[in-house]
Order: C-alpha cells, then sequence, then structure tokens
C-alpha cells in the first residue's frame, strides 16, 4: 500500500477543489489522479465499468498501484475507478465518494451527500454545504494577515464572487444590467472586491471591470495569486451568483451574510440547496437590503475528515 492519498476526479475544478479541501484538513500527502475515459465506456458511467485501457495493471493508468490509504472521488466519472481501486486493492483502500454516486450507499466506504439529496445510510453525511479548502484557519490566517490593498479598503467591504453561463444558467442582458446596477448601488455604502470566472460572459466583465477603476473597489483580473481568500476573509457580506453550489457554499464558511443574485435559468437541485440556505436565513436575495446577519460559520469539511481518521484508526 502506497502511504498517500489519491484525489479522483474527471478535472473538473469544482469536484477537485471538494476533494482537496478534505485531503488537506486529512494531512496526509496527496496525488491528484485525473481520468479520462473513452466516450463508450464514459456514458456508461457511474453504472458501468472502467475504460479497460485504464485497467490498473497497466503502468499508465490514471489507478496504477500501488493502491494508496485513501480515495476521494467527486463526479460521475470518477465512481466506477473508485469501484475498481476498492476491488483490486483487495478491499484495502478507504474510499470516499462526495456527492450522491447515484448508485447507491455502497458504492464508497463513506458517502457525503448535500441535505437536498435523497441518499441515506449509515456510512452517508449529509450537510448543507459541501466541503471546500476555506477552513477556519486559513480564514483565521488571511484575516490576521490582510493584503495591503485590502486592509486599506474602508469597511464594510463585499466580496463579489461571479460566475457565469452554464449548462443550467445564462446571464441575460437584462440580468448584466440588474446585477450591475445592484452592485452600483451597494457601492455606494460597502467597499467591492470582485472576482470573476472562465465562465463569465464578456459583457458583464467588462461592466465589473468598471468598478475597479474606482477608489475602494478591487477587481481581480486573474493575474498573480487568486485573491478568493483574501476576500472572504476580510469581507463583511458576499454577493455571490448562484449558478455554482460550490461558490455559493465557500461563502458560508464565512459566518457572514450572502445575498445570491439568481441568473436565467435554474435546476431542480440548485432550487433545494438554496431553498436550505434561505431557510436557514444565511442567504438572502440581491439586489436587495444588505441587512443579513452572522451566523456560524459552515464547513463540512472537517466533519468528512474526522469520518475517514476514524476509518482508519479502525484499520
Amino acid at each position: 500500500m502506497s502511504g498517500n492519498l489519491w484525489v479522483i476526479t474527471d478535472g473538473k475544478a469544482g469536484d477537485e477543489a471538494q476533494c482537496i479541501g478534505v485531503a488537506e484538513a486529512l494531512g496526509l500527502p496527496y496525488e491528484v489522479r485525473r481520468v479520462a475515459p473513452r466516450k463508450l465506456f464514459s456514458l456508461a458511467m457511474p453504472h458501468g465499468p472502467i475504460d479497460p485501457a485504464d485497467s490498473p495493471n497497466k503502468p499508465k493508468s490514471p489507478i496504477a498501484r500501488p493502491f494508496p490509504k485513501v480515495a476521494i472521488a467527486s463526479g460521475r466519472r470518477s465512481i466506477p475507478y473508485l469501484r475498481a481501486i476498492k476491488k483490486f486493492s483487495g478491499g484495502k483502500t478507504i474510499t470516499v465518494c462526495l456527492k450522491d454516486p447515484r448508485t447507491g450507499c455502497k458504492a464508497a466506504d463513506i458517502i457525503w451527500v448535500a441535505t437536498h439529496d435523497k441518499l441515506r445510510g449509515p456510512n452517508v453525511i449529509v450537510s448543507p454545504t459541501a466541503p471546500h479548502r476555506f477552513s477556519k484557519e486559513r480564514l483565521a490566517e488571511a484575516r490576521a494577515n490582510p493584503w495591503a490593498e485590502i486592509a486599506s479598503l474602508p469597511k464594510p467591504r463585499l466580496a463579489v464572487l461571479v460566475g457565469g453561463n452554464s449548462k443550467h444558467h445564462h446571464f441575460t442582458e437584462e440580468d448584466i444590467a440588474r446585477l450591475g446596477d445592484g452592485l452600483s448601488e451597494a457601492s455606494k455604502t460597502h467597499s467591492l472586491m470582485i472576482t470573476v470566472s472562465r465562465r463569465t460572459p464578456d459583457a458583464l466583465a467588462d461592466r465589473l471591470r468598471q468598478f475597479g477603476a474606482r477608489p475602494n473597489h478591487l477587481y481581480w483580473e486573474g493575474d498573480g495569486p487568486n485573491p478568493l481568500l483574501q476576500y472572504l476573509a476580510n469581507a463583511q457580506g458576499v454577493v455571490v451568483t448562484t449558478d455554482s453550489t460550490n461558490m455559493v457554499g465557500e461563502a458560508t464558511a464565512t459566518g457572514y451574510p450572502i445575498y445570491g443574485f439568481q441568473p436565467e435559468g435554474g435546476h431542480k437541485k440548485f432550487d433545494l440547496f438554496l431553498g436550505t440556505l434561505r431557510g436557514m436565513n444565511v442567504l438572502h436575495p440581491f439586489p436587495g437590503l444588505l441587512e443579513g446577519t452572522t451566523y456560524e460559520p459552515m464547513d463540512s469539511t472537517p466533519v468528512i475528515a474526522d469520518a475517514i481518521r476514524e476509518r482508519l484508526q479502525r484499520g
């Protein structure tokens, strides 16, 4: 058995971030193993087998021996590989699945699912938000050591996390105008610290970039270190577009009010997730009054890490 930990995904950034967050909480050295099954096998996943070209007996396989003590996976295409690791390791590797595997409780030794998912079982951990990399320790350190450009911003400050177009959401011209106008109003009373993503439409990025040219506001162009941790740690509230459950979940680690901007579109699971946070008085509409209250920071990451440690101790 290898002494390390494997993170197994098909390369999706959100899935990888969840797995790495748990790996970091465990404190074990880890490797990221990305799978890319051929289309025929991909279509049959998560129920089907791994791509035979990726057999662990082949030296270039993403799951080539020696197997790790722990394998953490997320995403539909990773599930067959998790099953294969369990089988070929003789059951010695502890397998962990983040998000509903869609194949039942036997998909892994430990499974995490969101509250709005239906899967339940003795090995299933349930929480409102997903694991992430923004631990209370990292946030506290960033809060104690703010970057100079952030420390100079007047309080209150708003971190503004902007996603973009996706399978289920689309930013229309009306959405872009509504978000821009809402931030213009917020900028009268708050300093804005804005980040965008690769999915952000150009027209929206252009509108938001204008805030960065004004005093007391920041706009990250994507150059240099990612400021997201610093923005979250040093904000007194978070505006986030609700096209990404990961972004919304990461914001809950702050314990500060979250104001969600909903673009065109939606999905049942998104709606259930957002509804859970609204019911907890954590998520509020944006544009709207910036009067949300603080709450106990939310982070399922250490809970999952503790469950893995307990399993490791049992042998």
